[in-house]
């Protein structure tokens, strides 16, 4: 008769720890479908992200720890996620997000867009549910970066979003003609943002990610007014002018009592054909800020041209060429972010756990 039992394979798993959570899994709940057929042991490990980055280590550790067990022939272990939601009130909309995250900047041509772009597809590509929100009224190019022209057909009477990579999206620009210009009022901009929302059939998602437009003006109090945001992330360039822009977007979100998940530094660098950097942009201003803000700092992405290219040909980098530098700073940022937004919501973070201090 096998000597392998469930509490002996439980009590194994209990020293794996969650890197991130810095708890074990078995306390995590993370441990499922437990089967054991003589030497033979078989489980699912549940992660609270998809993209979640050492998902390759915990089931390294896992196996490792069960096959320690006297009288085990065989490990089979299986990888899921179910992401949680943030635990936070879904503001005046009732939207089955189970995260929302705002990306802003206190100035435009910072490459904000881009960003956002990235960041979703290469969590849609970690295997998560995924939604865009163009809510840059102003400038609506991610329709172009994405590569994508018309909506789809509306159906029981809902607009259905775009769909590209793996990402649903929605934009101003499907709903004007090409090159018209906006110039819209708070209310026309509140009820754009609102019916973004609102009458896109999204169906279920574990991240909503929103392209804010640059500064502080109407748009991210609509956002906030109309969907509780798990938190808000600041793009910026390396050089002063765009780092004092960024403070204010900040402090915009602190006053919007939007948790901030962090800075991500654009267009940080140039590495040339030799090997050697330019700081075009000069160099540390983001990580800076962010320490001055008792933010993280959620990396620094180089200048490629691939990116230009990519999105006016409508391929983010992300997916065009996945090896390169810049797509892989992309990845670890939206795994950064992925793996923050379950450590907040699993610790019942609110806004007021975090606290800036912007001079």
């Amino acid at each position: 008769m096998s000597q392998v039992t469930k509490d002996a394979v439980l009590a194994a798993l209990s020293k794996v720890e969650d890197p991130d959570l810095k708890q074990d899994l078995v306390s995590l709940g993370m441990i499922r479908d437990l089967k054991i057929d003589g030497g033979k042991v078989s489980f699912t490990i549940v992660l609270t992200t998809p993209a979640c980055p050492l998902k390759s280590k915990m089931e390294a550790d896992a196996r490792a720890a069960v096959q320690a067990i006297p009288g085990v022939e065989s490990v089979d272990v299986k990888m899921d996620a179910e992401v949680p939601a943030d635990g936070r009130a879904r503001g005046l909309l009732k939207l089955p997000v189970r995260n929302a995250i705002a990306i802003g900047s206190g100035k435009g041509g910072v490459g904000k867009s881009t960003v956002a772009v990235n960041v979703a597809v290469a969590l849609a590509q970690a295997g998560a549910r995924v939604g865009l929100i163009d809510a840059d009224i102003y400038g609506p190019n991610v329709p172009t970066m994405m590569g994508v022209r018309h909506l789809p057909p509306a159906r029981d009477g809902r607009i259905q979003p775009a769909m590209a990579y793996g990402v649903k999206l929605m934009s101003i620009g499907f709903l004007v003609k090409p090159g018209q210009a906006l110039i819209w009022r708070g209310p026309m901009l509140h009820s754009a943002i609102r019916q973004f929302l609102s009458d896109v059939d999204w169906g279920e998602l574990d991240y909503m990610i929103v392209d804010l437009p640059p500064g502080t003006g109407d748009a991210p109090l609509s956002l906030a007014q109309s969907l509780s945001l798990s938190g808000g992330v600041i793009v910026t360039l390396p050089q002063k002018v765009s780092l004092d822009d960024a403070s204010r977007g900040l402090e915009m979100f602190q006053k919007l009592q939007v948790p901030v998940l962090g800075v991500i530094e654009n267009m940080s660098y140039l590495e040339l054909p030799d090997g050697t950097i330019m700081d075009i942009f000069g160099s540390g201003g983001g990580k800076a800020l962010a320490e001055h803000a008792g933010v993280p700092f959620l990396g620094s992405i180089p200048i490629d041209p691939k990116v230009r290219e990519g999105s006016d040909e409508g391929v983010p980098i992300v997916v065009s060429d996945p090896e390169s530098a810049v797509a892989k700073a992309f990845i670890e940022i939206a795994e950064q972010l992925a793996s923050q937004l379950s450590i907040n919501a699993l610790q019942g973070k609110s806004p007021s756990s975090i606290q800036l201090e912007i001079k």
